[in-house]
């Protein structure tokens, strides 16, 4: 069975875009958020902000079955 990417709703602090990857690399949501805030630094803010706009738009949110 394939694995989906879909955002988080028990994970989620702003739309569960992250609290979502973290779930699919099974990897701690806090570490990538603090990665998320060093990219966010690292490119001057704009271009992250942009990036996890796009992907709340286009990552589906996870629907129970």
């Amino acid at each position: 069975m394939a694995r989906l990417l879909y955002r988080s709703k028990k994970n989620k602090i702003f739309a569960g875009v992250i609290g979502g990857v973290g779930e699919y690399f099974d990897v701690d949501p806090t570490i990538l958020r603090l990665l998320w805030l060093v990219i966010l630094i690292a490119t001057a803010v704009v271009p992250g902000i942009i990036v996890y706009i796009i992907s709340v738009y286009i990552v589906p949110e996870h629907r129970e079955s």
